[in-house]
């Protein structure tokens, strides 16, 4: 399952039922897990690590060392989990500072030249729409989904289950449950479509609106919103998620 014009270092290591297609190259401290599928033209570098079933399609580029002019040499590392599909064009970035890893969680979606720099965290059941952009250090909960062309900066946090609409400048993080958008972003409603499919309960929803309401709509300040949102609200494990994330907020939450 391996096409005669790939280029595997001897060192490489190959899992069973792995398909490495035409012109491929595999350097030497890459790990593939079984079941993983190359297509064609994919440049796997670094220290980097699939787990099991990943596919990747033509032009990807994974695990080269990062863009970061701090960089200054070392082990860096690229972690990546189970049934991810990249798509045409994405780049993955190592991290920086020797010792550290870019990590991707499993059964992520990233689409057509999505570009995730060195060492950003991101969970798992995450889609990266075409061209969306995470600069360094961007941490992404699970089940978010970036629409295209979103570009991330560098150190934001991105929240569970929430989305972000396409061209977004997002210089803040994004809270969980919420749907943002524009240049710069702005928080427009909660992720209501997204929580249904998810199956997050009716009764979470309800709370979730309403906390919606009083952190962006009150002109409160940030922590009397949260104040309130913990004296008036049922204490639900995703209300809790929410007022636990901006509490830990460094850049502030995107309004």
């Amino acid at each position: 399952m391996v096409h005669s014009s790939a280029i595997i270092h001897p060192k490489a290591r190959i899992g069973t039922g792995c398909e490495v297609g035409p012109y491929c190259v595999i350097g030497e401290h890459v790990t593939l897990g079984d079941g993983c599928k190359l297509h064609s033209h994919v440049v796997i570098d670094g220290h980097t690590t699939l787990g099991r079933e990943n596919q990747v399609f033509p032009f990807a580029s994974i695990g080269l060392k990062s863009q970061d002019l701090k960089w200054k040499g070392g082990v860096t590392r690229l972690e990546i989990g189970d049934r991810n599909v990249f798509r045409e064009g994405v780049n993955i970035h190592s991290a920086t500072d020797d010792g550290n890893a870019t990590i991707i969680g499993s059964d992520n979606l990233f689409l057509s030249y999505v570009h995730i720099a060195h060492d950003c965290v991101l969970g798992n059941h995450i889609i990266m729409s075409g061209y969306a952009a995470l600069a360094g250090h961007v941490v992404v909960e699970d089940r978010a989904i970036l629409g295209g062309f979103t570009a991330v900066h560098q150190f934001c946090r991105i929240g569970k289950f929430s989305m972000t609409g396409g061209c977004s400048r997002i210089p803040q993080d994004v809270a969980p449950f919420m749907i943002v958008e524009g240049n710069p972003a702005e928080t427009r409603t909660i992720n209501k479509i997204g929580m249904e499919r998810n199956g997050v309960s009716d009764e979470a929803q309800a709370a979730l609106r309403h906390a919606y309401k009083i952190l962006f709509r009150e002109e409160l300040s940030v922590p009397n919103a949260l104040l309130k949102i913990e004296k008036e609200l049922p204490p639900l494990p995703e209300v809790r998620h929410l007022v636990q994330f901006i509490r830990a907020s460094e850049r502030g939450i995107t309004k």
